[in-house]
């Protein structure tokens, strides 16, 4: 019987596993999740869930998408599961091991003695598969979980500072993982300053209208060819082909490509904004276009309420770097290397993501070096030994961690951010209030820097089978609610198409799909005033 482990990534957006021979450390197979199992668009919105409901109801939903990445892989064959990898930011670790949460709710000492909040053991973890009774996996299966650096400077952010390449530069640097939550550092000399921030679901290509995350059938980039842009979508091994050549003004295609498009990607979304600012058809916060859309291939079209996602996404990755920027003393233009990670980070054209803000304006050099995440993971995998070498790393790192959440220069920076993205604060008067609140300078991108690709994909191996992506995540449940009339308002109402009303006025709620305490749009529409969102919540997992 063949020996593997699963090396896992539990990402904002989604979970992304891979199944490994450990006798010659090859990939097997490869399976993501569409979406995260939770309710919500980011960590904020899932710590709010977990801290509503319990980390005990968190856990089993977590658990349940966990076992979906399991079957996936598991059923290609006869295979002796013997080690799984988990890697991720602080909060997907926590409510996978179900420790305290409320020490990542709750900023500062006093705050903690207060609630009397203990903050929990976040060093590197091994256990047996008997410590998780829900997970489909064998009673002794070693269970890997890499060190935090901090409690708040997670296992995520270790592995793009080990992988990356950021720790061996000499040049001031930033290393950033793109996604819904975006992870940054900065290198000065031999101070590291990371921050970590809820960049939103853009990044991913989730709450666009059109939206997916990097799977087969995305848009991925737009490449221009005179008045024309050819779409480039991933295949089924990640890799870019070409798609319709079309005008995004009107959607007239010139010349149908081969590969037909289902969706359009994060680093799909960038691109949009990057071509259709080039080429003048936006002007923020508008879309000049007889439609007021970009018209990409197969007839998928990008709109204002996409721009205005994509531009709350890009302000909070530029209002980072300019806060930790601040905390160093030096300005953003200063930053001379960057580091992409994330599919983001992977698939973005990186001059695209110059122009729009993703990336430091006059950086010399970018680095693109895929999902460190799921790499750290999977070398665990490889060697578990690797654990203690990565306890020993974290314990050297000297790592300071800016909260974004408690900086007044984020503050000012996301307010200028969000006020040129979606009200169209014209670049000269972004540049005087930057200046009366003594914000880093930040020039506009003015060099054409040296981009080196050190992955071809996110995923750099994906095994025989490529990938498989589920669609259907985690959980769902019923609930009858008392008084309910069976209006069907609440499911008119929601967004996301996350609620099916039946006959017999049950509701239920795909919970993968619902936005959360960021939304609730669902209660505001009751008229009968009986739908309250935690009280279903509340039922999952008894």
């Amino acid at each position: 019987m063949k020996k593997v482990g699963i090396a896992l990534d539990l990402g904002t957006s989604g979970f992304r596993g891979q199944l490994i021979d450990i006798g010659n450390r090859q990939v097997l197979a490869t399976a993501i999740t569409a979406r995260h199992p939770l309710p919500g668009a980011n960590v904020i919105d899932h710590l709010n869930f977990a801290l509503e409901v319990g980390t005990d109801t968190a856990q089993t939903i977590v658990l349940a998408a966990i076992n979906q990445v399991v079957d996936h892989l598991i059923g290609l064959g006869e295979v002796k599961l013997e080690c799984l990898a988990v890697c991720g930011n602080p909060i997907q670790l926590s409510l996978f091991e179900n420790i305290e949460i409320r020490d990542l709710a709750f900023a500062g000492e006093k705050k903690q003695q207060l609630l009397d909040i203990v903050p929990p053991d976040r060093g590197s973890k091994e256990y047996r598969g008997e410590r998780f009774p829900a997970l489909k996996i064998p009673r002794d299966c070693l269970v890997l979980i890499p060190p935090a650096v901090k409690h708040e400077i997670g296992a995520d952010a270790l592995a793009l500072l080990v992988l990356s390449g950021i720790l061996e530069q000499k040049k001031i640097s930033l290393a950033t993982d793109y996604g819904t939550n975006a992870e940054i550092a900065l290198k000065v000399d031999d101070k590291i300053i990371t921050g970590s921030c809820a960049a939103g679901p853009a990044l991913e290509g989730q709450h666009i209208a059109r939206g997916m995350l990097a799977a087969p059938g995305a848009i991925a980039d737009l490449v221009p060819q005179a008045a024309w842009d050819r779409c480039l979508i991933l295949d089924e091994k990640m890799m870019p082909l070409e798609g319709d050549l079309v005008r995004l003004d009107n959607g007239a295609v010139l010349d149908p490509g081969p590969t037909r498009a289902r969706g359009i990607t994060g680093t799909g979304v960038i691109a949009a904004v990057s071509r259709g600012l080039a080429r003048g058809l936006i002007k923020l916060p508008r879309i000049d276009t007889a439609s007021t859309f970009l018209k990409l291939a197969d007839e998928i079209r990008f709109g204002e309420d996409d721009l205005a996602e994509a531009g709350k996404a890009i302000g909070a990755i530029r209002a980072g770097y300019i806060t930790l920027a601040a905390d160093a003393g030096i300005t953003a233009d200063d930053i001379e290397v960057a580091f992409m990670a994330g599919a983001s980070g992977t698939y973005v054209d990186a001059h695209k993501a110059l122009h729009v803000g993703m990336v430091p304006p006059l950086v010399n050099e970018i680095y693109q070096v895929g999902n460190t995440s799921l790499i750290l993971a999977r070398m665990l995998v490889q060697e578990p030994q690797l654990l203690q070498f990565l306890e020993n790393k974290a314990r050297e790192l000297r790592a300071s961690h800016c909260m974004f959440g408690n900086s007044k220069v984020f503050e000012k920076a996301y307010l200028l951010e969000i006020s040129y993205w979606t009200e169209g604060l014209p670049w000269s008067d972004y540049e005087k209030y930057a200046a009366m609140y003594r914000l880093p300078h930040l020039s506009r991108p003015r060099n054409n820097p040296r981009v080196i690709k050190k992955v071809l994909r996110d995923i750099s191996e994906t095994g025989p089978g490529g990938i498989k992506s589920i669609e259907k995540v985690g959980m769902e449940g019923r609930w009858e609610i008392p008084g309910c009339s069976g209006c069907g308002r609440c499911v008119e109402e929601c967004p996301e198409a996350a609620l099916f009303l039946d006959v017999q006025k049950g509701i239920t709620i795909r919970m993968d799909r619902c936005s959360g305490t960021a939304c609730r749009r669902c209660e505001h529409a009751c008229p009968e005033r009986v739908f309250h969102l935690p009280a279903f919540w509340r039922q999952v997992g008894m």
